[in-house]
């Protein structure tokens, strides 16, 4: 991947530091990302292997992070971008959303909005529709709910990864991929514990 990103801006807003990214892609166009959420300090130990094998070109963490080496054990892996969850307070340089522009060859090939709490039940929360809209994003990347779930509301796709931290109940320990491309995008579920395909 070249040109990681562009220099961020910050914004407050009454969600809080909102930034804006810009991914440039490698030779032909194609991105593959790997999205998480919700590791809480503790990521299952099969995440780090698979998200290896899984080669992504940037990884983007939404949020709940917990111990902030999290971080750093991720940037060993691919670049990466992250948001703050409800439990990460004021975490230092992390900004509340982003809007991240993956653009190859200076057209965007998708706009997304990566945040921590963005869903309602199966519905987007209005301000997080009206933050979308105001980047010109047509998707959502959240977690927080520890739920993997793809959907769509307010014409925009909602992908939430589930979590790759401590299980909670009995939901599965997942991630989520994101493939962009000149012939389109695609998204999947992956199971930590099992590093296969995942769907409920």
């Amino acid at each position: 991947m070249s040109g990681r990103r562009a220099p961020v801006a910050r914004a407050a807003s009454a969600r809080g530091v909102h930034v804006s990214e810009v991914v440039a892609a490698a030779e032909g166009g194609e991105f593959k990302v790997v999205l998480v959420a919700d590791t809480h300090g503790q990521p299952h130990p099969n995440a780090r292997p698979l998200i290896q094998r899984l080669a992504p070109s940037v990884i983007l963490h939404a949020g709940d992070i917990g111990d902030l080496g999290v971080l750093e054990g991720l940037r060993e892996l691919a670049p990466l971008l992250a948001v703050r969850g409800n439990i990460d307070g004021r975490a230092p340089g992390l900004p509340d959303s982003m809007d991240i522009d993956f653009n190859a060859g200076g057209r965007s090939l998708l706009k997304v909005v990566l945040t921590h709490i963005a869903v309602y039940g199966p519905k987007l929360r209005a301000e997080t529709a009206r933050l979308a809209s105001a980047h010109g994003a047509r998707m959502v990347l959240c977690g927080h709910s520890h739920v993997p779930f793809i959907g769509r509301d307010k014409g925009l796709v909602v992908f939430n990864p589930g979590s790759i931290g401590p299980r909670r109940f009995q939901l599965p320990i997942t991630l989520g991929t994101l493939q962009i491309g000149p012939g389109g995008i695609s998204l999947q579920h992956v199971s930590c514990e099992t590093g296969e395909p995942w769907a409920p």
